[in-house]
């Protein structure tokens, strides 16, 4: 398979190759998604160099278990599967070893704003905004990693509640009550937050 057949290829096509030991086959699967995978990541650690890490370490996975991948679901939704599951690891460690308090982990979600583009316009309005992320950080990091999973690939990846099951191991029921906690929750925190700003 040719470089340029690889761009046109399918997901499943080029995983049929990279399983036959197309290495470049792999390489255009990890272009393809590695920058959702990486913004999964982020979106559960909060902290780049962790996302980076650990999405890093999705793909060295990804590879070794290709074999393993019969195709059930798109390779997307396998993928980030097994991201989910090694930040979800990492956050089961990190509780049992330390308690991080609310500002180091504003200091690990600080690092999203130099990815955000700088837009000319209303410097109180860009001001706003940016205070409104960090507060929506704040209160994402408050909340237990399985409440911040579902709500961040239903509201941020617009995954359906079955998809969403099937990532996180459990049934549409549970994926249902953790989203109805969570959005309740971050509510109730959000007008905290708000509340504390204004004091």
């Amino acid at each position: 398979m040719s470089k340029e057949d690889h761009s046109s290829a399918s997901d499943e096509q080029l995983v049929g190759a990279a399983k036959r030991g197309d290495m470049n086959a792999f390489e255009e699967l990890v272009a393809r998604h590695r920058d959702k995978i990486y913004a999964r990541a982020f979106s559960m650690m909060r902290n780049e160099f962790e996302a980076l890490d650990l999405s890093q370490e999705a793909w060295v996975k990804s590879w070794q278990r290709l074999k393993q991948f019969q195709g059930d679901s798109r390779f997307a939704t396998w993928i980030t599967r097994i991201v989910i599951n090694l930040c979800q690891d990492q956050l089961r460690w990190s509780k049992r070893h330390r308690t991080e308090s609310i500002e180091e982990m504003n200091q690990g979600a600080g690092g999203a704003e130099l990815e955000m583009p700088v837009v000319a316009g209303n410097p109180t309005e860009r001001l706003e905004r940016a205070e409104l992320r960090q507060v929506i950080d704040r209160a994402l990091g408050l909340l237990s990693h399985e409440h911040r999973t579902v709500l961040v690939l239903h509201e941020f990846e617009e995954m359906e509640y079955k998809e969403i099951g099937r990532t996180v191991g459990c049934s549409i029921g549970t994926v249902m009550s953790r989203l109805f906690y969570a959005r309740r929750k971050m509510a109730a925190l959000l007008a905290n937050l708000k509340a504390e700003q204004l004091i």
